[in-house]
Formats: structure tokens, sequence, C-alpha cells
């Protein structure tokens, strides 16, 4: 696929997120919530959050799809500390997890406990590999 073809599908896929949009904005107006929608339930209290990762994609969608505007691609050191720290925030959350004894409910699934453990370990590596080819792109 070239990219004027993912360009074209990206204001195909801008024209359905803005619908989407638009039809959340809609319903938050009126009286409908909550929607039960293929076992899944929106109520009011997910309006916020869908308006904003809506406007998000559609910026991202636009900017893509229309090529507006610039954005520097980011030195491979800066990319690989940026994931580390991401890394890292995601380790010490599933370490907090294990130590406050937290429970995690996905869908109606209550994700044990002893699983926050692999997070801990793959993030945890993850993080430090990702620190440490950071501070070999940045001696190149």
């Amino acid at each position: 696929m070239n990219k004027r073809s993912l360009q074209e599908i990206a204001k195909f896929a801008a024209g359905l997120v803005a619908a989407d949009l638009i039809t959340l904005v809609w319903l938050s107006q009126t009286s409908l919530l909550p929607v039960h929608f293929m076992g899944v339930s929106f109520g009011p209290d997910m309006v916020l959050p869908g308006v904003v990762f809506d406007l998000a994609l559609l910026l991202i969608l636009i900017h893509y799809g229309w090529h507006i505007g610039k954005i520097p691609a980011p030195r491979e050191h800066t990319y690989l500390l940026l994931a580390g720290v991401i890394f890292t925030i995601v380790a010490v959350a599933h370490l907090w997890r294990l130590f406050a004894q937290g429970e995690l409910v996905l869908m109606g699934w209550e994700v044990p406990l002893w699983l926050s453990w692999f997070g801990v370990i793959i993030t945890a590596y993850l993080a430090y590999t990702s620190f440490r080819f950071a501070m070999h792109a940045s001696r190149r």
C-alpha cells in the first residue's frame, strides 16, 4: 500500500471518528444513556473519556490524511528514554497493585494478583533495556 492510499484511508477514518464524536455528544444531551451495545454498557460517566479519545484520534487522522503541519521526528535517544520512562511507570503501577492488594476488574473478569508479578518483571526488563539502549545511542 502506498502513502496516498493510506492518506485516503485516514480521511475516511476521520469521517467515521467525527460521526462517532457527534453521536457521543448527541447521546450525552439526551436521556438515552446508558446504552448497552455488544455486552458493553456505555453510561454518562464514559462521555468525557470518549470525547477526549475521539478528539485526539480525529486530530491524528486529520494530520495524517491532509498532511497539516510538520511534526519533527524524535531522535533515537529521546524515543528510547521516553519508552523507558513509560515502562518504568507501568512497572511501578504493577508493584503498587501488588503491595496495596488492589483489585482490578476488566469487563467482568477479576484479574488475579499474581499476574502483576509478570507485569513487573516484563516492564522492568523493558525499561532497563530501553535506558541501556538510550545510553548507547547517545554515545554514537
